[in-house]
């Protein structure tokens, strides 16, 4: 079992966290680009024992990661790896517990999980950390069906066989790590949450999270899943006012419009949304089941409406909105299902290419 730690400009807490890690776990910080100015903190976590590995200049916390996974996976082969910030908010009793727990999997050979080190959010919480947390949370139960209280913990554990998984999740600093969970769900990864403290220290002023530019990097994978239901619904709007106009027909103008946006919702879905893998025959006749479902729904709601006199594209909006959250849940949950991995060896197909790193 190894401790990794992603540190950019850290200070002595750094060498205290190290300290009291060292008795009973090996450590390996990576140097996220910090400068000369803070060679002397990681010459001392060198000192302690510690394993360091440097960027020669700031690539962020996601290149930082996959750093280390690459070297446990080239270094330590078949070592599980327990994620902690290096800003003092993860106590060595913490990361003892998702360790232990982590440990305790592996053991068991349920060594298939990610273990998150989940706070509770109680206490003297500055407002941005507990708001974007909440956000981010409703986002992902929203996209993903699945409820994880803390989605921006940095404390996480990885048994060695997910290594080469979480090395082929896409995304980039901060939004890695909220891509590792959308991922997780995609791929069939189990995650477990273990409670943790909550610790911010100074308003959390040491935190690199910045709440624009980096909530928008959060935000970007949770987009996806909205922009696929939202093209559809705008071709679909469009084709049935269209085939509505030039058929006269209701019947035609929906069944036309359907047919049309669900073909490119289901393409679009498929490799872009859900990214499915699997036989595409099933995908399809299950997808297609749901789209013959909404299809006599949407029919039945919009003749239902357009006979109490509402307007045509009125009862399409209602109808439509009504609809979405079935349509994806079900698209979610049963079309684009991941099959359960066989073995962790299936989870990696899509690594990315190592950067040169160095020890001191």
């Amino acid at each position: 079992m190894r401790v990794l730690i992603p540190a950019y400009e850290p200070d002595e807490r750094l060498v205290t966290l190290v300290d009291a890690l060292r008795p009973s776990s090996r450590v390996v910080v990576v140097d996220d680009g910090s400068g000369d100015r803070f060679a002397p903190v990681f010459a001392a976590v060198a000192d302690r024992g510690a394993t360091v590995l440097r960027h020669a200049a700031n690539r962020g916390k996601a290149a930082a990661l996959r750093t280390g996974f690459a070297w446990m996976v080239a270094n330590a082969p078949g070592e599980a790896v327990v994620c902690a910030d290096s800003d003092g908010q993860h106590t060595p009793e913490d990361i003892g517990r998702v360790a232990s727990v982590l440990r305790e999997r592996v053991s068991a050979r349920r060594d298939d999980a990610v273990v998150l080190g989940a706070r509770a959010f109680t206490g003297d919480v500055p407002l941005r950390s507990r708001a974007g947390n909440r956000v981010t949370a409703a986002l992902l139960a929203a996209a993903t069906g699945r409820r994880v209280s803390d989605t921006q913990t940095g404390l996480r554990g990885y048994p060695a066989g997910l290594l080469p998984w979480a090395l082929g999740v896409r995304g980039e600093r901060f939004a890695y790590e909220l891509e590792l969970l959308l991922d997780a769900s995609r791929t069939g990864v189990p995650v477990v949450e273990v409670p943790i403290s909550t610790v911010y220290l100074e308003g959390n002023a040491s935190s690199h999270f910045r709440p624009l530019a980096d909530s928008a990097r959060v935000m970007w994978p949770l987009a996806l899943f909205a922009a696929s239901s939202l093209l559809a619904f705008a071709l679909d709007t469009v084709a049935v006012l269209a085939l509505s106009a030039l058929t006269g027909s209701l019947g035609v103008a929906v069944v036309g419009a359907r047919v049309l946006s669900a073909t490119t919702n289901f393409a679009v879905n498929r490799r872009a949304v859900f990214r499915a893998r699997g036989g595409v025959t099933g995908q399809a006749a299950r997808y297609t089941a749901l789209a013959l479902l909404l299809l006599f729904l949407s029919y039945a709601s919009l003749r239902t409406l357009a006979e109490l006199g509402v307007p045509l594209l009125a009862a399409k909006l209602v109808t439509d909105l009504s609809l979405w959250a079935l349509s994806y849940g079900v698209q979610r949950a049963v079309v684009f299902a991941p099959p359960p991995p066989k073995d962790s060896s299936a989870l990696a197909p899509r690594m990315h290419d190592s950067t040169a790193i160095t020890q001191v």
